[in-house]
């Protein structure tokens, strides 16, 4: 029998991320590469067990294979406890039927049974498309002293990119006395980051009523935030100030990557004086630097092998930059080969790409004007070949033959 819970966390992890295509053509969203070593799943697992949330429902749809394998029983944050750790939660065949779900609300309304296992208090409902760290255990704190059917973590963003996000207007005492999902002319610039707190019985309550409602779409941000809200219920924000980035785009996903690298700014990812992002390390050899390689504000993970030129750029595990060739300001994931004199630009490689000998891929920073260029997985570019900035290359395309390496 389960043991009761105060708060466990329900993390949404079942987005196609069509906006990361390729990237994301044949693998969840939350798996992706990022910074190095990590995936983007890893960052609010890491930030769950940081806050002290020992049961974590993983909610996968689109794509789940490579991130259920990823996840496993939840070892490497922790999460492999015999009351609680990490589930897995796909859609599933029930006696009525089975259900894809819907929305955001169907999906943690489809998982009332295993949320009732464990009779939380609370509930944390989690994105898993946020590269952040968070004290969760702070926001419930807030959550509990305000006496609170609902708290949003909020973030301050620019008044010309608020209509992008779902906006909150609030009171002096941080009460929500407005709602408005992407407003066309936002009236504050307080953003919802997709991160809530609720009292579990009153969710419950909600998720049964946008069931039964055949015009709801099922979604927390549309239908049972703004229900809530015209309901009398009691709902707070949690101020955030940290670094929090939305990576569904490329650019934002390229951005979150280079934000790593300053120095000034971003998520200092390799600060041992703030809670770790733990990961599911694969062994590797060291990396290597050859004796006449240039490695300029970069990382460099293990089981490469570096002999060209490398510059503010992010370079997964057993990548090898052969002479002459060049990579700058880019994203080049797992198992890649960028072959002699071969240049890369302003570009994000998926795994398994072999870039052949002369070949050029993107163009410079200052040229591309924003034009990332991006190559799905296990693509092969011919030797000499250019690819434009802001192509998109799928496996298998005219522009680069696709082949496994």
């Amino acid at each position: 029998m389960a043991v009761r819970k105060e708060c466990i966390a329900m993390l949404l992890a079942g987005g196609q991320g069509s906006r990361l295509y390729p990237l994301t053509k044949f693998l969840a969203k939350p798996a992706l590469y990022f910074g190095g070593k990590y995936r983007i799943i890893d960052f609010p697992l890491s930030n769950c067990i940081n806050s002290g949330i020992d049961t974590v429902g993983v909610l996968t749809q689109y794509q789940p294979l490579e991130l259920n394998d990823y996840i496993g029983n939840g070892g490497p944050w922790d999460l492999d406890r015999n009351n609680g750790g990490a589930h897995v939660l796909p859609p599933y065949q029930k006696t009525e039927g089975t259900d894809w779900y819907k929305g955001t609300a169907n999906a943690i309304y489809q998982n009332i049974p295993f949320m009732e296992k464990f009779s939380p208090k609370y509930v944390a409902i989690l994105s898993g498309d946020h590269i952040y760290r968070m004290d969760y255990n702070a926001m419930l704190k807030k959550h509990k002293e305000k006496n609170a059917d609902c708290t949003i973590a909020v973030i301050d963003v620019p008044i010309e990119e608020a209509s992008r996000f779902g906006i909150l207007t609030t009171d002096e005492n941080d009460r929500i006395i407005e709602f408005t999902e992407k407003p066309e002319h936002p009236n504050s610039t307080k953003a919802s980051m997709g991160i809530y707190i609720f009292s579990y019985d009153i969710m419950k309550r909600y998720l049964e009523e946008d069931d039964k409602d055949p015009s709801s779409d099922n979604d927390f941000g549309k239908n049972v935030i703004p229900k809530m809200l015209n309901d009398g219920c009691s709902m707070f924000t949690y101020g955030f100030s940290d670094y929090w980035k939305d990576v569904g785009t490329i650019s934002s996903f390229w951005e979150a990557n280079m934000d790593l690298l300053n120095l000034d700014g971003g998520m200092k990812i390799t600060d041992s004086s703030v809670q770790r992002i733990y990961y599911r390390h694969e062994p590797r050899q060291p990396h290597f630097i050859g004796e006449n390689a240039r490695v300029i504000n970069s990382m460099i993970a293990e089981g490469c092998e570096i002999y060209g030129t490398v510059e503010n750029s992010i370079i997964f595990g057993n990548v090898h930059v052969e002479e002459g060739a060049m990579v700058r300001d880019s994203v080049i994931m797992p198992d890649t080969r960028i072959r002699r004199n071969a240049m890369v630009n302003f570009s994000v490689l998926s795994t398994r790409i072999d870039v052949g000998e002369g070949a050029a891929v993107g163009e410079p920073l200052e040229i591309a004007k924003g034009s990332i260029t991006v190559i799905g997985e296990n693509t092969v570019i011919s030797d000499g070949v250019s690819i434009p900035a802001g192509a998109s290359i799928e496996e298998g395309s005219p522009a680069a033959k696709g082949a496994m390496i």
